[in-house]
């Protein structure tokens, strides 16, 4: 292994795309291994460390949660896991997204009726809006 097979933490965060302190959080929760050290205390990453990080990266940007990236962390790492494996933990989380994209649909059109029965309020020292806000909290 060279200098040029390895890099410092803030090398690694910056080639991967996220923050210094993300590297240690995923550490932490392991996620990414420790580090090994030079002889004097510095950590040094490897190339491998970036592809996990970019991976973790990825499948965050998919909407994979910490948990469900360990599971395919490990699927990768199991030479016996197949394709289905992940795929089903994909189906899973296209599931969980269409439930959320119906969620905000609802948001969106309770939003849309309040902005609409405040606009049509010609009495602007009443807010519609915080009526119903204020109803829902009594």
């Amino acid at each position: 292994m060279t200098m040029d097979d390895t890099m410092t933490r803030g090398v690694l965060a910056k080639r991967a795309g996220i923050g210094a302190e993300t590297v240690r959080y995923y550490e932490r929760i392991g996620l990414l291994e420790e580090p090994a050290r030079t002889a004097s205390g510095y950590r040094v990453y490897e190339r491998g460390d970036l592809a996990r990080l970019r991976f973790i990266r990825r499948a965050k940007e998919l909407g994979f949660s910490l948990e469900d990236i360990r599971e395919l962390i490990a699927l990768r790492l199991d030479d016996g896991a197949d394709c289905s494996d992940v795929e089903g933990r994909a189906v899973e989380r296209l599931a969980d997204v269409r439930e959320r994209i119906r969620d905000l649909g609802r948001v969106r059109r309770g939003l849309e009726a309040l902005i609409a029965s405040c606009q049509a309020n010609p009495v602007k020292e009443s807010c519609p809006i915080l009526e119903v806000l204020e109803g829902e909290t009594r």
